[in-house]
């Protein structure tokens, strides 16, 4: 029985997954298989942890110390956003996160002597999207927005 619903999802996955900083994202992880472990897997599984669902986020308490894998996913999606700043600009944007043992900080991407992007992290324990599509658009905001304050003070991201 075709679900008109389901369709739609699927369809909205594969556009995300499409997107330029889920690619970028992607290839980090795939990067970081040493083993081949995730050779044989599809990109949506490789992007799976990254989806957490409403039900999900309530089950985890609302103070907590995040887990590795938590802070793996977190570093991987910010080290994905400095990325594709370098893809797209031309110049290096790594992060510097700072975080509490609570999960509260901050992450800064600095291109020569510009902050180009200044986010404050919270609930990092809690970490995730709701849908491929959600994921993508904020890595892709993130991104728009550093190259936005790079193009508005290029003199100073590139000194």
């Amino acid at each position: 029985m075709f679900d008109p619903a389901l369709s739609l999802a699927v369809d909205e996955d594969e556009v995300a997954l499409a997107s330029p900083f889920l690619k970028c994202l992607v290839r980090l992880i795939r990067a970081q298989d040493s083993y081949g472990a995730w050779e044989g897997k599809a990109d949506r599984e490789l992007l799976a942890a990254f989806i957490i669902t409403k039900e999900q986020r309530r089950g985890i308490p609302i103070i907590g110390d995040p887990d590795p894998d938590v802070l793996w996913r977190l570093d991987m999606f910010y080290t994905a956003i400095g990325l594709a700043i370098e893809e797209r600009c031309g110049l290096m944007a790594s992060p510097i996160m700072e975080l509490s043992r609570e999960g509260f900080g901050r992450v800064l991407f600095t291109t020569g002597r510009l902050v180009a992007l200044s986010k404050t992290l919270r609930d990092v324990h809690r970490f995730g999207f709701e849908t491929l599509r959600k994921l993508a658009g904020a890595g892709t905001k993130l991104v728009s927005d550093a190259i936005a304050a790079i193009e508005t003070y290029p003199e100073v991201a590139r000194a």
